[in-house]
């Protein structure tokens, strides 16, 4: 049975979401159809591979990077192989300031650690990808779950099943999670190849559905792969559609509110408590035939969530390459470290801003 909620979120797509787009402010609809440029300050000085990992374990495919109160960094990759399955490593790491390990944990959980957050009270939420990556390799059931962490690392909640689906109680191929400060929280659906859903699901804090918005396509409300989430200070909820090359601006009810082309190809977002927009662009490239735009360069662009400009760009070290090696997460201390998780060549870098002269 339909929620009235998501029976009518499920209409965006019409006339409404048009009547919406054209109500938007003069400032925001400017910054809306802007391009991205490759031309921007680039005030930071970039380290790789910070912090010291456990005994004896490499670098692995990194997917995502989280901020926690004290200066806490938690660090999620996919295990060496890309892929957890039957591996020995811990998928999820928990560094201080210093870069020094205080724990790892998550073996045996996830099969392909993707997306993750840190909600107001601390504790680590992580995406488990699953679905058709794992299931080409022959590992049967593939659907998604979602791993709610205390920050001793116990699990408090998980949400999914071993299965695919398009119901509200599977999750198939959830990108990422973002905890609102009620305890509400926002999923996204799927992943390339193979998403079918591409859809944004909301649950209580208990994990009971709420609505759902979205399907395959490129109109204001549709999406293709979107694969990151982020919340801004006044609420309102930023989606990565990453291979449609935008990000989408919603209200916590589904209203689209805007869409932004000027950070690139969005993998991964995270906005700070002053509203600092940072855009992890890991795929522009013509290579892969997702409508990538050749002319944008990877990296990390930086702006203003409440206006939409962007001001500096971290560009990747291998931009030039045809090939993904960009940064797909992206996370921010509280000293303004910014920090990338890149999963083609197997590192997180640190990107400290330079002195002021």
């Amino acid at each position: 049975m339909m929620h009235r909620w998501e029976e009518a979120t499920l209409r965006l797509g019409s006339g409404l979401l048009a009547f919406a787009a054209t109500m938007l402010l003069p400032a925001v609809a400017v910054a809306r159809d802007a391009a991205p440029r490759n031309d921007l300050p680039q005030p930071y000085e970039t380290t790789r591979d910070w912090g010291t990992l456990p005994a004896g374990m490499k670098w692995a495919a990194v997917t995502a990077v989280e901020s926690a109160p004290g200066g806490v960094i938690y660090v999620i990759h996919r295990c060496y192989e890309n892929s957890c399955i039957d591996r020995p490593e811990p998928p999820i790491l928990k560094f201080d300031a210093q870069g020094r390990l205080l724990k790892a944990f998550g073996q045996g959980l996830f099969r392909f650690p993707h997306g993750a957050t840190v909600d107001p009270q601390g504790n680590l939420w992580v995406t488990d990808l699953g679905s058709v990556f794992l299931a080409e390799r022959g590992s049967g059931d593939n659907g998604g779950k979602i791993v709610k962490f205390d920050p001793d690392g116990k699990v408090l909640m998980t949400l999914g099943h071993d299965a695919l689906g398009s119901a509200t109680d599977f999750l198939d191929q959830p990108n990422d999670i973002v905890v609102t400060r009620k305890g509400d929280f926002f999923v996204s659906e799927s992943h390339s190849p193979g998403g079918k859903n591409n859809r944004v699901l909301k649950f209580s804090k208990d994990g009971k559905f709420i609505g759902q918005w979205g399907r395959k396509g490129s109109g204001p409300g549709e999406f293709s792969e979107p694969h990151s989430l982020a919340l801004d200070s006044r609420g309102r909820l930023f989606v990565a559609d990453r291979e449609n090359n935008r990000i989408q601006i919603f209200s916590q009810d589904g209203k689209f509110l805007a869409q932004w082309h000027q950070f690139g190809r969005p993998s991964g977002i995270y906005i700070d408590g002053k509203d600092r927009l940072y855009v992890a662009d890991s795929e522009s490239s013509p290579v892969e035939g997702r409508n990538q735009d050749a002319r944008i360069r990877r990296g990390i662009r930086i702006g203003s969530a409440r206006t939409g400009r962007v001001d500096a760009f971290i560009e990747d070290a291998e931009a030039a390459e045809p090939r993904h090696s960009g940064a797909e997460g992206v996370g921010v201390d509280d000293q303004g470290n910014v920090y990338g998780a890149v999963v083609g060549r197997r590192m997180l870098e640190r990107h400290v801003k330079r002195p002021k002269p």
